[in-house]
């Protein structure tokens, strides 16, 4: 073998190694602690989610010209995977700093995004209408986190210190009908929310036994037992048959302000039947 090969394949092995070592480090875990990565399931049919009939307000027919807006309440792959589930561990654990980031919900086209969050108790939760019209944004709470708040100009930010903890925060609009949000609020950092493809990770998961539990807003609550152990990813499925019993923080609740329940009653347009699913 010439001294070129032999330079150029010292370098090959080394560049391997390189590689081998920062693959290595990035998916080590801080000692004693392991991964939780899962995926949430509808076995069933998915419900049609309804058309919003933006035309009820003329600003959010302005802003969503020429786009069909559906009411988001269920969204899954063909396959069943299940979006928009908060998926949280059941348990006592180690103090962890609340982070300093705000949790952010934006009134955006007439509707929240995201849809389904997740934030800790002490931390920040950011409202921002990035609309040109008036948004009212008005909290459901049973842990001390109400508030109600006009947006009437777009770039308003309302910021609000999350006081309690709570399966879910639901967040209505007083004058879209249509608009809904939720927030989960717990204690530790050991929560995500699944995304289009149902999947979600929870990292830095102090080792032993837990309870993990699911929260959808149609389909309410499932959990099972997890263990975690150290320096190791647990994988696990959680499914929904689809026939659940809705929790009562559902769309269907939601209030409307005295004069304008005739016109807001024809705001949604079901489409039971048709399958729902990811543009």
């Amino acid at each position: 073998m010439t001294k070129g090969r032999v330079l150029r394949s010292a370098g090959v092995a080394l560049m391997a190694a390189a590689l081998a070592g920062w693959h290595t480090n990035t998916s080590a875990q801080p000692a004693g602690l392991g991964i939780i990565r899962g995926q949430v399931h509808l076995t069933g049919k998915p419900p049609g989610n309804a058309i919003v009939r933006m035309g009820v307000d003329p600003m959010c027919a302005t802003v969503n010209a020429g786009k069909r807006v559906l009411q988001e309440a269920v969204m899954t792959t063909p396959d069943g995977d299940l979006a928009n589930v908060f998926v949280s561990l059941q348990g006592k654990f180690p103090a962890v700093a609340v982070p300093s980031e705000p949790v952010t919900i934006d009134q955006r086209g007439c509707v929240y995004v995201p849809r389904m969050a997740g934030a800790r108790v002490g931390q920040t939760l950011q409202v921002r209408n990035s609309d040109p019209l008036l948004h009212n944004v008005h909290t459901v709470s049973t842990a001390g986190n109400e508030f109600n708040v006009g947006q009437p100009v777009a770039g308003m930010v309302y910021q609000f210190r999350l006081k309690g903890e709570e399966t879910v925060l639901r967040l209505k609009c007083d004058i879209h009908r249509w608009m809904t949000a939720y927030v989960g609020v717990v204690t530790h950092p050991y929560f995500a929310v699944t995304g289009r493809a149902g999947m979600f990770e929870i990292k830095n998961v102090p080792a032993g036994n837990y309870t993990i539990r699911a929260w959808h807003e149609r389909y309410g609550e499932v959990s099972q037992s997890v263990s975690v152990k150290p320096g190791t990813t647990t994988t696990l499925n959680l499914a929904y048959s689809g026939t659940e019993k809705a929790p009562t923080a559902g769309v269907q609740d939601l209030s409307v302000p005295s004069g304008l329940q005739g016109s807001m009653h024809a705001a949604l347009i079901p489409l039971s039947g048709q399958p729902s699913a990811h543009p």
